[in-house]
């Protein structure tokens, strides 16, 4: 799958830095055609670019911390281990989603994720890493980027405690607001 090559090296040759969500990531693309905000929904609060893509890597032990965009977010497998996103509908409902090279394995190369869902990812087992990439459109924009807060998830989701638990830091991340 990835040739004998480990995160370390996909880190450094993709140029890849810390992510907020966790892992590792570097946009790669970002659409020059904007689409203005009257021509979007009302969730979004602007402009957007019409999609963005970055390369996206969880190592053994780290994980993507759930969190929500306005945006769809298709979610791309490209080498190492297999990797699980798990994704929870405003109704409740949650949909795991393996990503990997092994379709007999019940693993697919990509997955889509609706705007509006809490999502977040990790590896299937304790150690390897993914190397994956996620497009997202609208392009992505941190103003429509929300990182979950464990307690008030627990509290609209009891069912999914463990889940959610296991995938929320006790201190979150809160992006910046740039005006």
């Amino acid at each position: 799958m990835s040739g004998g090559r480990g995160a370390e090296y996909w880190i450094e040759k993709l140029q890849l830095k810390p992510h907020p969500e966790g892992g590792c990531f570097r946009e790669t693309w970002r659409a020059a055609l904007t689409i203005p905000k009257s021509a979007l929904p009302p969730r979004f609060n602007g402009a957007r670019s019409a999609s963005t893509a970055i390369y996206f890597l969880l190592r053994a032990g780290e994980f993507s911390a759930l969190h929500r965009l306005a945006a769809e977010e298709i979610w791309h497998f490209y080498a190492g281990s297999p990797l699980v996103v798990h994704v929870i509908e405003p109704g409740g409902r949650h949909v795991p989603m393996k990503l990997g090279a092994d379709a007999g394995n019940g693993e697919q190369f990509q997955c889509m994720v609706p705007g509006g869902c809490w999502f977040g990812a990790r590896l299937e087992a304790s150690d390897g890493f993914a190397l994956v990439g996620c497009t997202v459109a609208p392009g992505f924009d941190f103003g429509d980027f929300e990182m979950a807060d464990r307690d008030q998830l627990t509290a609209t989701f009891p069912e999914h405690r463990d889940l959610i638990h296991s995938l929320t830091r006790a201190q979150q991340w809160r992006p910046a607001i740039t005006t």
